[in-house]
Parts: C-alpha cells; structure tokens; sequence
C-alpha cells in the first residue's frame, strides 16, 4: 500500500487501537496534522500547551493501562514537552510522543525551529527513535508501542523530520516485534521464589510494601489475596494508593515522609520487607541507614536495575509482580496466619496511638475535612488526579482510595501543573466518572490555559482548588526549617478564580465555609462544564506527620492533639 510518511503515523496509531490523541500543531508536524483532519480513525484533542498534550496523555494512560498518545512539533514544541516525558518516565508510564523535525539536510545546521530532541530526551525516555528514512518508520513506530507497554513500562519518543512525513512508500505495518536486545523478564526465578516463601513463613513481622508496580501490572486482586491468605498488614507508596482499598483491615496506610504513623513503625519494627514494584524512593525510605534495619528484604521488581540499587536486597526476584505471585501464592496454602497474630497487635496499637487526625475547625475550612467531605459523598466512584504539593498529600493521606487507577498523581517528578490536563486525558478515558482535580492555588497556574480545551471539547473536570494563598509545601519547610522567612511563597496576589473559570467557558464557585463547599461540589457534580471551585483554607495549615529529609522513618513530627495553627500574621 504506497502512501505518505504523515499517513503512516495516523494508520499505526489506528492499528495500535488508539482512540485518543492529545498534541499541538506547527511547522514541521505540519504534514501529519493535515492527514489527521482526514481521517476518521481516532479523535484528536487540541490543548493550548505542549506540555499539557503530554500530561493529558498521560493522565489517560494511567486512568487506562494503555499507551497514551502526543503529538506536538520541532524546536519549543518538542522542548515544552519534555517536563511531560519526564514526569511519565520517573512514574513508568506507557506513553508515545511523535515530535516533528526539521527536514534531514537541516539536521546539525540550526535551521529554525531545530532542536536535538533525541538527545534532550534520552535521559527522560525509555527509548528514542530518529527516524532517518522512509522504510523505518513502520517498525519504529511498532517498536515504540511495544517498548512503551511491555517490561517496566516508559515514554517513547519517535523524533520525524518534516520531509520523510511527505515522501511516499510502501506501508505494511509489522504484526509483531523481536529486539535481540531488549527481552524483559516476566516469570522470576523459580527457586529465588520458594527462598521468599520459605522466608516469609520463618518470619515473625513480615511486611507488605506495595509499590506502583502492582498498578502497572494490574496484580491488585493477587496483593490483596496474599495479604488476606497470609494475614500480613501492609503498606502503601505515594504511587500505590487504592490497591488494597481503604477499608481493608490489613491496611496500615502510606508510608514515607507523609506517612502514617503505624506504617512507619511498621516498617521501622518489621524483619521482612516484602517488596512488590517499589523502588525504595527516599521520600519513602528516609536515612538508608535506619530503614528497616532489623529485616531481610525480598524485593520483586520487573527492572532488574531497580533491584540492589539502594537498598541490600536478601531475595531478588526480576520479574513481573503479577506473574510472581500466581507462582508464589500456591506456596503460601499451608502458611499459619495466626503466627503474625502479636505482630498486628502491636501495628494496631500504634495506629490507635497516633491516627491519621488533624483538629477540625468551625471557623476556617481545612483542607483535610475537604478530602474527607468529598470521599463521603463520592468514594470509588471518582478518579482523583492532584498537581503537587500540601493539596497532594493531603489527598493521599485522606480520600478512601478503594481501587488502583484512581489516583493519578506526578509522585516521581513532583511537577506542578500536572494535574488538570491529566483529568482532562482521565475523563476523556472514563467520561462516566466524576473526575476531580484537587490542586492548589499555585499549581492551577501552571496549566491553567487547559480551561479553554475542557471548554471547547466539554470535558467537565472539577479543579477543586484548595486555596491558602501560599506555595504552601515550600511554606510549610520554611516554617519548619527556616525560621518563617517566607521567601517569594506569598501568593496573596492571586486571580479572581471564579471570573477566570467563566471567561473561559466553565463555572466557577467561590466558598469559604463548609455549607458553602456542600451546595457547591453537589452542584459541580450535576453540570457538564469544567469548573473552578475555589475554596479559603486555613492558610498555615501543615501536613503532618512528616519525617524532616533524611531522617528516619521512626522520627516523625506529629499533629498536635489541639489547635496550634491559628492564621498567622
């Protein structure tokens, strides 16, 4: 079938089963976006900002599981997308970003709009690809796919100069992909497993540490039988909220330097450390020294590199999560639950020691009583995206997360501006949701332009800004650790939010009380445009618990039993 470059790249994404693409047009991605408006294989959604396109892809690949898709032009288009790449490649998301380039005889010359996108983006991709003829582009773009999917998942970028998306070839699309070199381990090692299970029956305080990986492999239902088979409490990273579900008993909570209190002693106490697509991160791990000093460590990752890297691992297992545990799960039918028994005690006397609390107030509205007001009223049946900061994880901390892909954060990169074009890719994904924002008033500047492309494409996201008028994580360490000088934090100039969200075609709401915030979110709910909610909180309010940057876990500052964080002047 003889066709042009530019029509390759819209049949690969049809033949990949892509419904949705997210980009940005210009000069030299120009070829392809005119055989975009020809063809009726999938939808494209324009944003107002390349790295939006890439975070709205993004958002939609976790809401999903599948490859998400962005496409955006050379030169400022490519670099204003890289933030997007990184953010996906720190968090192992799968995700395709086809960049136009200047034509091949322009490559090296600083022609205009000319940018090394290959090189930029090979310390925050899985895989690059500069396409460099004709006859390539087919199996390049079905390798992406696959290296974007498969393994420990990835963005993939596949850079295009301008003049190959108009020459004119032959078009058969691979039906498979074979690279000698890249052959990622799915099973684990059978006798690595059997040592893991033979230890986690010797042992007396094992300790389930679930990482994101268990949300890319979709092994949630196996984690939750292990932990129900063998009776062992668990805890959950930033990027594994919602896998084992906020009512199982077995749950401790998050760990880490926003963690709970019983997780963090858990994992303090514990003498084995079963580790299921965790990275040992050290906002979770604190001072390597002291992390789980007095436990042997089995640690199941499908990234061979991840394994050993910051931590002495005793039972390495490469492998997929999923596929270890159906083999190891067999393993278990004669482990004895009741041994862990005085184990769960103790967790749970710790948990009743310090809870998860913060003092509420009549008088201002907190942050935390606003997570928990929305968690009562929607529950499992919301996808919850964040931007990064107090707003975070406070989300993390509060909102009952029952099932994975329902929280959808930037853990890895922490980038501000992440979360509302990642509800717009995770609404587009699941428009029966209610899709919800929550972010705060110096992160909803960042993206803020996706007000227009919710509006356009009647994407009805709910930014649910928790407003304090401050960086308020920044704030919150310069309270802590740098005697209240709050340098450039103060965002007591801020704009009309309400106002915004209507001259761009959304709703806005104004509230300051939590009557107010009632009447506001149960009307949000009903209405089919993006909405601003704009909520007053208690401006120094902190997160808490927190263990101080390379502290220990068991070193934690804890909230106060009473109100000690009354409006500062």
């Amino acid at each position: 079938m003889q066709m042009s470059g530019a029509q390759m790249v819209c049949e690969a994404i049809i033949a990949e089963g892509v419904k949705t693409v997210f980009g940005y047009p210009g000069g030299a991605i120009m070829h392809v976006y005119d055989e975009i408006y020809k063809q009726n294989g999938f939808e494209h959604i324009l944003n107002r900002h390349e790295q939006a396109s890439v975070h709205a892809a993004d958002g939609y690949a976790r809401a999903t599981g599948e490859v998400g898709v962005a496409m955006v032009t050379s030169g400022p288009g490519f670099t204003n997308a890289v933030t997007g790449l990184a953010t996906a490649y720190m968090d192992s998301i799968p995700m395709v970003v086809i960049s136009g380039q200047v034509p091949l005889s322009l490559i090296g010359t600083d022609g205009f709009q000319e940018i090394d996108a290959v090189g930029i983006s090979r310390p925050c991709t899985k895989h690059n690809f500069l396409v460099r003829t004709l006859e390539e582009l087919p199996r390049i773009l079905k390798e992406a796919f696959y290296i974007a999917r498969s393994g420990r998942p990835g963005p993939v970028l596949v850079d295009i100069p301008k003049d190959i998306t108009v020459e004119i070839g032959e078009f058969s699309y691979p039906d498979s992909v074979s690279i000698p070199s890249y052959k990622p381990t799915y099973k684990g090692n059978n006798r690595q497993i059997e040592k893991a299970v033979e230890a986690i029956k010797k042992s007396k305080k094992p300790l389930l540490y679930v990482g994101g990986g268990v949300v890319l492999s979709n092994a949630t239902a196996l984690v939750r039988q292990l932990a129900e088979k063998a009776q062992i409490p668990a805890v959950e990273t930033l990027m594994a909220r919602g896998v084992m579900g906020a009512k199982n008993p077995l749950l401790l909570g998050m760990l880490g330097m926003h963690g709970n209190y019983a997780s963090n002693m858990a994992m303090s106490e514990t003498d084995l450390v079963i580790s299921l697509g965790a990275r040992f991160d050290d906002r979770v791990t604190g001072k390597l020294s002291e992390f789980a000093k007095y436990a042997d460590i089995i640690h199941i990752d499908i990234d061979a590199a991840n394994i050993g890297k910051l931590v002495d691992v005793d039972y390495p297992i490469v492998g997929d999560v999923t596929r270890v545990l159906e083999k190891m799960l067999p393993l278990l039918d004669d482990v004895n639950p009741d041994r862990y028994n005085a184990w769960r005690e103790i967790l749970k006397r710790y948990d009743e020691l310090h809870p998860q609390s913060y003092v509420d107030s009549n008088e201002v509205i907190k942050p935390q009583w606003v997570i928990e007001r929305i968690g009562e009223l929607l529950g499992e049946d919301a996808i919850i995206t964040s931007d990064v900061g107090q707003h975070q994880m406070w989300a993390a901390q509060h909102y009952p997360f029952d099932r994975p892909r329902q929280w959808i954060n930037s853990g890895g990169l922490g980038t501000m501006g992440f979360g509302f074009p990642a509800a717009i890719g995770a609404k587009r994904a699941h428009p029966e949701k209610t899709v919800i924002n929550i972010t705060g008033d110096g992160s909803i500047l960042m993206n803020m332009q996706e007000l227009v492309t919710a509006a356009e494409y009647k994407i009805p996201v709910i930014n649910l800004i928790l407003n304090n008028h401050f960086l308020g994580m920044v704030r919150q360490w310069q309270t802590f650790f740098y005697e209240k000088r709050y340098s450039e934090t103060d965002l007591s100039f801020q704009p009309n939010f309400k106002a915004l969200a209507e001259a761009c075609g959304g709703i806005g709401y104004d509230v300051t009380t939590k009557a107010e915030f009632d009447a506001a979110i149960k009307d949000a709910i009903e209405q089919d445009k993006v909405c601003f909610m704009n909520v007053q909180t208690n401006r120094f309010e902190d997160v808490l618990p927190m263990v101080p940057a390379g502290g220990a876990l068991f070193n934690m500052m804890l909230p106060q039993k009473t109100e000690s964080n009354k409006e500062e002047k």
